[in-house]
């Protein structure tokens, strides 16, 4: 049996918010309403087909973090049953099961908070050229894929068009203060710190993932979306090899695919043949039964 990616969600009557590159946002009074499509981007464009059920993966993985990790920093999630959506969102329920969530609206802050644990990605290639990463020396002797000896806190700036700039910590302070910049540097790294070690468990690394936060009646709380396929780099701990570029569970996939194309990384993107679409499903649910230790399917059944 196929199964439908529902790429444009919109429901008739209600007024969205903001349109995101995964998420439809929709303002319901004193809470916004998150909704996960299943449209999927890379190197900043929207590829024309998305991956089924990967909305529901991204939003249902988010609120298990959010609950395992509730007790290192708070977050804005009220609740993900359709169940508790308006009375005029009801008669969509069969489409919104498993992608809404609820959410406390918060004032966000400005800064993307990435954590890495592993050099990889543009960390390595900062490390190749300069030996150090976000600005902060690094010891000599690392290759590629290598743990780290501690995770570091590598913020960038967000960008509403085009890639996010890498910033040090001082830059952030600038931005947020000091106080709130150290507040936000700690929880970074405590979150990641505690959700590598329950990944790893269960035969997942977490490379390196990004955070956002904001503040909601002045505390700092956990925003957006934490620890998906799509904020990280998951890898299968069993086929590790430090040395080289591991395999991944996340949309890596797909940019490895597309790479392999004669595209100039501009709109319109080509569409993926059924083939990555596949794969990179199986992708994602194995990453969420991995960690949540629940098929999508019984999740959603309740």
């Amino acid at each position: 049996m196929t199964v439908q990616a529902h790429t444009m969600i919109d429901l008739p009557g209600i007024p969205k918010l903001k349109s995101g590159k995964v998420r439809e946002v929709y303002d319901l009074g004193d809470l916004c309403l998150f909704i996960a499509s299943d449209r999927i981007s890379a190197f900043d464009c929207i590829l024309p087909n998305g991956i089924p059920n990967k909305g529901q993966v991204l939003n249902l993985m988010s609120a298990f973090w959010f609950d395992r990790l509730g007790a290192i920093v708070p977050n804005h999630r009220v609740s993900t049953r359709v169940e508790d959506l308006p009375p005029a969102m009801q008669a969509h329920r069969d489409l919104l099961r498993g992608r809404t969530m609820l959410v406390r609206k918060a004032r966000i802050l400005p800064v993307e908070c990435i954590v890495r644990g592993y050099l990889i990605g543009s960390g390595w290639k900062d490390y190749q050229a300069t030996g150090t990463i976000g600005g902060m020396p690094l010891r000599a002797g690392y290759r590629l894929a290598d743990k780290l000896d501690e995770p570091v806190f590598t913020p960038s700036t967000k960008a509403e068009v085009g890639h996010d700039e890498n910033i040090n910590f001082d830059t952030a302070a600038s931005l947020l203060g000091a106080d709130l910049a150290r507040q936000v540097r700690d929880a970074s790294l405590a979150l990641y710190r505690e959700a590598a070690a329950y990944a790893l468990a269960r035969g997942i690394i977490i490379a390196d993932t990004k955070f956002e936060f904001g503040t909601i009646d002045g505390k700092l709380h956990l925003v957006d979306e934490a620890l998906t396929p799509d904020s990280s780099r998951f890898w299968p701990a069993a086929e590790y090899r430090p040395g080289s570029n591991p395999p991944s569970y996340d949309k890596q996939f797909v940019r490895d695919y597309l790479e392999s194309l004669d595209w100039d990384k501009k709109p319109p993107a080509p569409p993926l043949p059924a083939e990555v679409v596949g794969k990179t499903r199986a992708k994602y649910l194995e990453a969420f039964q991995r960690l949540t230790g629940r098929t999508l399917d019984a999740t959603l059944a309740g």
